[in-house]
């Protein structure tokens, strides 16, 4: 199984099913607007996963993350689906210490191939939750952040 096979398949163990937050309805992370987008313009509550894991694979896998250890791929696009890829890059910049830009070059991509996997962990995630804490929206949506954090550090150590 390649990285975004799995990744999706634990991705989907953690969005779940359907459900109406603050983005209106989602369905397996997918909000209803991304749906639109995409072309989708049923009822969300079936939208079909194999729509969700085509939407996943076209706007937040990178080729990059086949190339990566598995735990790193998989934190890098949890990151993206939660917080959009931009910010993905930029916390991935922090824990790598070079410039957060929130651009993939060629100094990002070198120095996260050749990056202790379970350090980058650590450090990406630490810099995921320094940001989350600061947002308006922490108090209402903290605990789950966390709890997705602390699963996301446990898939990093296996």
């Amino acid at each position: 199984m390649d990285n975004f096979e799995r990744a999706f398949a634990d991705l989907i163990d953690v969005e779940g099913g359907y459900t109406v937050d603050k983005g209106g309805p989602t369905r397996y992370g997918v909000t209803e607007t991304v749906a639109r987008q995409n072309g989708y313009y049923g009822d969300m509550r079936e939208f079909p996963i194999q729509k969700a894991k085509t939407i996943y694979a076209v706007q937040y896998w990178l080729v990059l993350f086949d190339q990566l250890p598995y735990p790193v791929a998989y934190q890098l696009f949890d990151a993206a689906v939660n917080s959009g890829l931009f910010q993905a890059v930029k916390w991935m910049q922090r824990a790598l210490r070079v410039s957060p830009d929130g651009k993939i070059g060629p100094i990002t991509t070198a120095a996260i191939k050749s990056c202790d996997p379970l350090r980058f962990v650590l450090l990406f995630n630490a810099a995921r939750l320094e940001f989350m804490t600061g947002l308006s929206n922490w108090p209402d949506a903290g605990k789950g952040w966390s709890r997705r954090i602390a699963k996301n550090l446990r898939k990093g150590a296996e």
